[in-house]
C-alpha cells in the first residue's frame, strides 16, 4: 500500500530535474541571501540596477552623445539657415 501512495508523487516530480524538497532548500537560501542585502545595504532593487547599468549608459554617452549631437544641431542650422536663392542665368 505504501508503494501505492508514493506512486503520484514520483509521478509529479518525473518532469522535473529537482526533487521539491531541493527547489524549497535553495529558494529559501536565495531569499534569505535577498533578505540580507536588503536589510544591511537598505536598497532597493531600483538602487541595484542603476548602479550596474550607470557605468553601461556613461559609456554609451561619451562614446554617441557628440555625434547625436552635432547631427541634431546640423539639421536646426539648416531649419533656420536661409535657402540660398536660385540664380537665373540669362543668355
Amino acid at each position: 500500500m505504501t508503494q501505492a501512495a508514493e506512486i503520484p508523487e514520483i509521478r509529479e516530480q518525473r518532469g522535473q530535474l529537482i526533487s521539491r524538497e531541493v527547489n524549497n532548500a535553495v529558494y529559501a537560501a536565495f531569499d534569505a541571501l535577498a533578505q540580507t542585502v536588503l536589510v544591511n545595504n537598505s536598497r532597493t532593487l531600483e538602487d541595484l540596477v542603476r548602479a550596474m547599468l550607470q557605468p553601461i549608459l556613461k559609456i554609451w554617452l561619451d562614446d554617441n552623445l557628440p555625434a547625436i549631437v552635432e547631427r541634431l544641431v546640423r539639421v536646426e542650422i539648416e531649419q533656420i539657415s536661409p535657402r540660398p536663392r536660385p540664380t537665373s542665368h540669362s543668355n
